[in-house]
């Protein structure tokens, strides 16, 4: 009996051991990129089977969130938060349909609960194809379909936006990507890739960013961001000045270029941020604030007044 016990558990030990040794040798999951909230919506769209709406979600879920984006490990806290509302407003054939993608990206703020919107935009040129249960796919460089290439532009859009914010110019890589995306659709068929479809859309999203004469926009996302707000949460005084500064890369930009497209997203996503930042300075941060806004986007000169609002 006692030599029965010894071998049992002798070969315990060593399922163990060779169990612990394949845990080690199986490789590491590392968590993807994105954090993503994906949302497919149909309201107008009667009579028609609501299934292939729920699957292209589920689709998009999986693509956008269970893929690796880069070869750069992310941690769990570390992925990036966003989310995109895909509004279809036609159908125009059993598996053509066209509508538009609210896309916004949101940064933590250092030692906060707080994010900061990067990004709040609406594309208005989405037509795309989608069979249900049809595998999603996409390599770089390559025109693989609207719905995918589409996809993949804005998620190293928000790769390349959010690096942007934690190093000056750390964007870089992910932004020539999204423009190699655009680079291979150039012979398709959809809107919304090329420079003479309009003023908005993803051919300027990139060249905004990529062209060197709008290097200060890009400085201004890192100043505002890592100097700045990730800087408030413990000395707000010293985040706020630097914020000040970093208004100055919009002024003078603005100044080449007063209407470019990056410089009214960056309004619209900063716009109600900048009012409460500086409803806190001191009055000589206050006034230069409302006096470099009021000039640089003049349409809504008068929410800047908030700032200048006794409290």
């Amino acid at each position: 009996m006692l030599r029965c016990y010894k071998f049992k558990r002798m070969m315990f030990k060593k399922i163990l051991f060779f169990a612990f040794t394949f845990l080690l040798l199986l490789p590491k999951a590392h968590p993807q990129e994105f954090l993503a909230d994906i949302r497919v919506t149909a309201p107008t769209i009667e009579g028609t089977d609501r299934r292939v709406f729920e699957a292209l979600q589920t689709a998009l879920y999986d693509f956008v969130n269970n893929r690796k984006w880069t070869n750069i490990n992310f941690k769990n806290q570390e992925r990036i938060e966003c989310s995109i509302l895909i509004t279809i407003k036609e159908r125009v054939s059993s598996d053509e349909f066209k509508g538009t993608i609210n896309l916004v990206l949101r940064r933590p703020a250092y030692k906060s609960s707080y994010n900061s919107v990067l990004l709040n935009y609406v594309d208005e040129n989405f037509q795309f194809r989608y069979i249900e249960s049809q595998p999603l796919d996409f390599i770089e460089n390559t025109y693989s379909s609207s719905l995918t290439s589409t996809l993949a532009f804005y998620l190293y859009y928000f790769l390349g936006l959010d690096f942007d914010t934690f190093s000056l110019y750390g964007g870089d890589p992910f932004f020539r990507v999204a423009e190699g995306i655009v680079n291979a659709a150039q012979n398709a068929p959809e809107r919304g890739w090329k420079a003479f479809d309009g003023n908005r859309n993803r051919y300027w999203l990139v060249e905004n960013m990529t062209n060197p004469a709008y290097r200060p926009l890009r400085q201004f996302y890192y100043d505002y961001h890592r100097l700045g707000i990730d800087v408030m949460s413990e000395k707000p005084d010293e985040g706020r000045a630097v914020i000040g500064q970093s208004l100055n890369y919009l002024q003078q930009t603005w100044k080449e270029r007063p209407n470019l497209l990056m410089l009214t997203l960056i309004f619209d996503a900063k716009r109600d941020e900048i009012i409460n930042i500086f409803s806190q300075g001191s009055p000589q941060e206050k006034t230069k604030a409302v006096n470099i806004m009021r000039e640089i986007d003049p349409a809504n000169a008068s929410k800047y007044e908030k700032i200048l609002a006794p409290k």
